[in-house]
Parts: structure tokens; C-alpha cells; sequence
């Protein structure tokens, strides 16, 4: 067991094994694949990736930019040159299919335009689709976020962009800026998505 635990990739596998003994379950007592069932296809990767977008930017935000400031500086390129950038990694694409397999989820149930409306498009009749809707929005800004600011400036802030030191010392302040805005945004982003779904039940 300890060999499989060790080894992060035969870890994921065996995870994603027993994922697909539970799936079959379902096909033994449906048959066949559903509208149910893709829309629980879309909910589990959105699921998924926001576990993993919104765990890296509390990782951030609670570990490693408050621990930089105390790292010494023969330390500090183990976490610039290699930990930061592959938690990136990881973090923009988590927010982009986060994004997307939400986008199809809302779609797929029939409320995505009533969502992005806010429900004024049914003349803000349904709840659960105001605070779906206002989840969406605080989740698109939060995703603009990390592509259209944090991304780039951490680029620069990283060197992963030449740029000189004036420069990087900027572009990772604005970084800061945008990642503790998604972090102010993502508890009530997640109230609002939690609590839809408890209305629409």
C-alpha cells in the first residue's frame, strides 16, 4: 500500500478505477447513459477542478505568499523557480475547466441564460436562479482574474518574462492584488453556489 501511496500518478489511478467501478454501478441499474447522467459527467469535473482551483488559491493566499517574507533568500528560487510555476500550472487550468464544465452544467439543465440574467429574464421569479446566477458572475470574475492578471504578472513576477526588478516587483504586487481579490469573492461565490442548489434542491 505504501508503494501505491508513494507514487502520485498509481495513486490517481487506482482513484480514478474505483470512480469508474461506482459509474458502472449506475449503467447496472440504468442501463444507459441520460441527460442525469452527463450533467452528473459536468458536475463531478466542475466539482473536481474548483476543488483543485480554489484549494491552490487558498494555498497561496494562506501559505505561500504570507511564508515568502520569512524564506531566506538563497532559499526563496526552490518556491520561484520551481513550486510556484507548477502550481500555476495547475491553478489556470483548474479556473478554465472549472469555468467551462460549469458554463455546459448550466446549459445542460436549462438555466444558463437565465443564470446570467440574474433571473431577469423570468422577471427575477426564480430564486434558485438569481443565486446560481450571482455565483456565475463572482465565478467569471474570479476566472478573468487568473488569465487576464494574476497569470501574466506572475509570468513577470516569476521571470519567467524577462523584465528587470523594478518591474517584477510590480507586476507580483498586482498579482497579490488580483489573487486576495478572488479570495475575498470566492466564500461568497461559494455560498451562493452551495445555497442554489439547496433551493433547486
Amino acid at each position: 500500500m505504501a508503494g501505491l501511496l508513494a507514487n502520485l500518478r498509481n495513486t490517481i489511478l487506482v482513484s480514478s478505477l474505483l470512480a469508474l467501478i461506482i459509474i458502472a454501478g449506475y449503467f447496472s441499474h440504468y442501463g444507459s447513459a441520460d441527460a442525469i447522467f452527463f450533467q452528473a459527467v459536468f458536475r463531478f469535473i466542475h466539482v473536481l477542478c474548483g476543488i483543485m482551483w480554489i484549494g491552490l488559491l487558498y494555498y497561496f493566499n494562506f501559505v505561500q505568499i504570507p511564508q515568502m517574507a520569512k524564506i531566506p533568500a538563497e532559499l526563496k528560487p526552490a518556491v520561484s523557480k520551481f513550486i510556484a510555476p507548477e502550481a500555476l500550472f495547475w491553478f489556470r487550468w483548474a479556473a478554465l475547466l472549472t469555468w467551462v464544465a460549469g458554463v455546459i452544467l448550466a446549459f445542460n439543465r436549462g438555466y444558463l441564460v437565465e443564470a446570467f440574467t440574474l433571473g431577469a429574464t423570468e422577471g427575477f421569479a426564480n430564486v434558485g436562479h438569481i443565486f446560481i446566477g450571482m455565483g456565475m458572475w463572482l465565478a467569471t470574475v474570479m476566472f478573468i482574474n487568473v488569465w487576464a492578471f494574476i497569470w501574466p504578472n506572475q509570468k513577470i513576477a516569476l521571470g519567467i518574462v524577462e523584465a528587470d526588478a523594478d518591474a517584477k516587483a510590480k507586476a507580483g504586487r498586482t498579482a497579490m492584488l488580483f489573487s486576495r481579490t478572488n479570495t475575498l469573492l470566492s466564500i461568497p461565490m461559494l455560498v451562493t453556489m452551495t445555497m442554489s442548489q439547496t433551493i433547486f434542491g
